[in-house]
């Protein structure tokens, strides 16, 4: 079913008239919603008393906004009063006006995913995700985490995609400099394929010819197409167009071939390839709008999260993205909430070595990502990725620890991802850590382990737990650039228990065993082992200095 959308440019603090305009529109047309793909407020910097009045009326409701509406970040900050109302109100302004976030993916409850990337890009972050939600920068890696939503119907930026003008016919004055573009923003598309992209461009509009995407190994038939669209701003001296109204279906589906009048995607994705994308199965099947982004008076229904709710799901506006220390292709590492280890554990290691070894794609086990060639890879590099965190334990540990990576993998799960934590290499030569394991699961009247690989768990008839033993070689092999070798010549030993419904299995069973046998009982559940925000982003600073002679994702 088509909905219909109206959306806007710039608006910069003009938003009382704009708010009539959209009124008599929306009473003509009766719109799903409205989305502002620029500055909404004046620049603080600027505002006059009048600005700051008219965001006092509008957080008061003395403002009526007809329809539900979502504003983006564009090229400068909130007004503080806006901010402190965002933090209050989780994401609501006032009756019918919702932010989008700087980084975000949300599902509107007419079914259209919506992608929004805010400000401008800012050089001097590197290598992270920016932390703050509201300032006017975003980094690289922003943009890079946003290509794990997988899809989208429509895509915000403030900036434009590099290029995006090559192979067009249309021309386009912009009364001075040209709208700032970045690569990054042009990998983003096209990982994303949007249906509509919107961005603004002060005095100019500029609506390129239609575009299409290559077909992909995922959907090797179709050709997406994708609209951009840059808006100018509202009341712009030069009359150019600032408002853009148009329907659009969700549900169709893409192109099976190549349609009249599109020309072909001018954007060449330079970036390390997009995320696999999800099944219907394993992500959609998951999907709900989250309280603040649903259209007011909707009742919700209870539903696993989505990909923009899920905890380990980049696109999370809400994740805690200072626990992240590295992100590769298809997979990343994050250092646990609430570990289990400290950074007194090991003499050797002085931060808590407790990692999280997450998929990029959103789906409940590895066995559910689909195509065959994605999830592979991403079992590969999660495989490299628990490889390169032993070659590092075995280089600073010099040889005196050892590693156990679980894996819950349940059809009925939400995010799959393996626990990866060292311990004492004796604990493991010995035995005493398979033992503990097989003693643990015969107390809690388990079925037995059983000593074999499972793989990617494509060929497994049911869910299962996997506890991976690895022990490094006799000697270090070497310093960091030699790691490689000390890893291959390690041993392992791979336990599978077998999950199904005639028992109940306790999701923390791993984490419980290790701390027994660590002597860690009182960290055994994450949520006793809390700690502040500065200390979280210390300990994942150490570790990533640790494990930056290690990082594949770091290599050009």
């Amino acid at each position: 079913m088509s909905s219909k959308i109206i959306v806007v440019g710039d608006v910069n603090g003009q938003f009382v008239d704009v708010f009539k305009k959209i009124s008599a529109l929306h009473a003509k047309n009766a719109f799903s919603f409205a989305l502002i793909a620029g500055n909404l407020f004046s620049d603080p910097v600027t505002a006059t008393d009048q600005d700051d009045e008219n965001v006092k009326n509008l957080v008061e409701g003395k403002i009526d906004v007809p329809l539900p509406t979502y504003f983006a970040l564009g090229s400068h900050g909130l007004p503080q009063t806006i901010i402190d109302r965002l933090e209050s109100a989780s994401g609501e302004v006032c009756p019918n006006l919702y932010f989008l976030g700087k980084r975000t993916t949300i599902k509107t409850s007419e079914g259209i995913k919506i992608v929004a990337l805010g400000g401008n890009l800012d050089a001097k972050i590197t290598a992270e995700i920016s932390k703050d939600k509201y300032s006017p920068f975003y980094s690289e890696d922003d943009a890079k985490v946003l290509r794990g939503a997988n899809s989208a119907d429509i895509l915000v930026t403030s900036q434009w995609p590099a290029a995006i003008r090559t192979g067009s016919k249309i021309e386009v004055e912009f009364f001075g400099r040209d709208p700032a573009s970045h690569q990054c923003i042009a990998d983003l598309c096209s990982a994303l394929k949007p249906r509509y992209h919107f961005s603004t461009s002060s005095e100019a509009f500029y609506e390129r010819e239609p575009f299409f995407h290559a077909p992909s190994e995922a959907v090797p038939d179709t050709y997406p197409v994708t609209r951009f669209l840059s808006l100018a701003s509202y009341g712009n001296a030069k009359k150019q167009k600032w408002i853009y109204a148009f329907s659009i279906d969700s549900s169709a589906a893409p192109a099976v071939a190549i349609p009249a009048g599109t020309t072909s995607s001018p954007l060449s994705f330079v970036g390390k390839k997009r995320p696999a994308q999800p099944s219907q199965e394993s992500s959609y099947r998951f999907s709900t709008d989250s309280s603040h982004h649903r259209r007011p008076h909707k009742r919700a229904r209870a539903a696993p999260p989505t990909p923009g709710e899920c905890f380990f799901c980049l696109s999370n506006p809400n994740l805690a993205t200072h626990l992240i220390t590295s992100i590769g292709t298809d997979a990343y590492l994050t250092t646990a909430k609430g570990p289990l280890s400290t950074s007194s554990t090991y003499d050797s290691l002085n931060f808590p070595s407790h990692i999280l070894i997450i998929p990029l794609t959103h789906a409940p086990t590895l066995a559910a990502i689909q195509p065959d060639d994605d999830r592979r890879n991403v079992y590969n590099e999660m495989q490299r990725y628990r490889k390169a965190l032993q070659s590092m334990i075995t280089v600073i540990g010099g040889s005196k620890l050892g590693a156990v990576t679980w894996e819950v993998s349940r059809a009925g799960g939400i995010h799959t991802h393996w626990q990866f934590l060292p311990v004492p290499v004796d604990l493991v030569k010995r035995g005493l850590v398979e033992a503990a394991f097989k003693v643990e699961a015969e107390n809690e009247r388990y079925p037995a382990f059983q000593k074999r690989d499972v793989g990617d768990g494509v060929d497994e008839q049911s869910d299962f737990f996997r506890v991976l033993l690895w022990s490094p070689p006799t000697k270090a092999t070497g310093e960091s650039d030699d790691s490689d070798k000390a890893w291959m010549e390690g041993s392992q030993t791979s336990l599978v228990l077998p999950l199904d419904a005639s028992f109940r299995f306790d999701l923390q069973f791993g984490r419980r065993v290790l701390a027994k046998l660590l002597g860690l009982e009182k960290r055994a559940h994450w949520q006793d082992c809390g700690q502040t925000h500065e200390d979280e982003v210390a300990d994942a600073e150490e570790f990533k200095k640790a494990f930056k002679p290690f990082d594949f994702s770091l290599e050009e």
